[in-house]
């Protein structure tokens, strides 16, 4: 973690995972999306998670988060509640799975209230979450946070379109993968989508592409980082998260959002992200040892490095 680093505000899910994929299963485990975007950032910044469980869940299973400097301050345990569980199956390419079960419990009524020392934040991480419960977010700053980060998924572009398009406006940076891209601009060419997505508001636009990598479009600046090449890929479940969190993390600790440092920090992403997919649940994002994590970063830029004839 950077000395200098800025706060980093990540509002999202917490859940309880069931995840089966070819290569073994896990039942009952550490999940959500606030969960894996913290653990991811927390490695360059101090984080402040706000989040909903219930009373079923055991506060424990954070320690490794609070040992990591992240604040529970703004967790909230609901009176008689239940928390958000998901279960899914995975295919052998991994980029296809099937929802087994989706029990939204606490997080189907998920208001989230920051604590005031929060509402100051400069960088913000909203998860996947109902375009208004976003709004509630950034409703509650103080300021306006210097830089904005905000994810979505297929479910609100179909349901919830008009308050998608409302909160797009308030985000600098917007992530999604591919086919959410394509589905939310109407065009198939990810360039042109990228193009038509910006004029929806995000300046800066993160479209994931899973093991083919990931595609930043800031200012005119087009950047393509490749996805990490691993033998062994046990869960993709969270890596998006652990992405945005590692991305917005990195951002936090230079301070700076130009170029240089959004191409950085995708690179920094993907890093966590291919030490999240290694394991199940959060357990590959538990503790990264400083020298694996830059080695790893190290080795983004020479699998995309090569030396230019004359």
């Amino acid at each position: 973690m950077h000395p200098q680093a800025q706060r980093v505000l990540v509002v999202g899910s917490i859940g309880i995972d069931t995840v089966e994929t070819p290569f073994g299963k896990a039942t009952d485990v550490l999940g959500g999306s606030a969960t894996y975007a913290s653990a991811a950032a927390s490695y360059f910044a101090p984080v402040d998670m706000v989040a909903a469980v219930g009373e079923d869940f055991d506060l424990r299973q954070f320690s490794f988060l609070q040992a990591r400097g992240v604040n529970l301050e703004g967790l909230e345990v609901v009176k008689g509640g239940k928390t958000f569980r998901w279960g899914g199956k995975y295919h052998f390419d991994l980029n296809t799975r099937d929802t087994l079960f989706t029990d939204l419990n606490v997080l189907g009524t998920f208001d989230p209230k920051l604590p005031a020392a929060t509402r100051g934040s400069p960088y913000v991480l909203l998860g996947n979450m109902h375009p208004l419960v976003q709004a509630k977010v950034l409703d509650q700053m103080a300021a306006r946070p210097k830089f904005v980060v905000g994810d979505t998924m297929n479910l609100w572009i179909n349901i919830a379109r008009k308050e998608l398009e409302a909160i797009l406006g308030r985000l600098d940076c917007l992530i999604i993968n591919d086919s959410e891209a394509r589905e939310l601009s109407g065009s198939h060419n990810l360039i042109k989508a990228a193009a038509n997505i910006r004029r929806l508001g995000p300046k800066t636009l993160v479209i994931k592409k899973g093991e083919h990598g990931a595609l930043l479009f800031h200012g005119n600046d087009v950047f393509s980082a490749p996805a990490f090449p691993l033998e062994d890929v046990f869960d993709p479940t969270g890596a998006g998260d652990a992405f945005a969190g590692g991305f917005l993390g990195h951002l936090a600790a230079k301070d700076r959002v130009d170029t240089a440092a959004l191409r950085q920090a995708v690179v920094w992403g993907s890093a966590l992200a291919s030490f999240c997919v290694e394991r199940f649940s959060v357990e590959g994002l538990r503790e990264v040892p400083p020298k694996a994590l830059s080695a790893r970063y190290a080795a983004f830029k020479d699998l995309a490095h090569f030396e230019a004839e004359a």
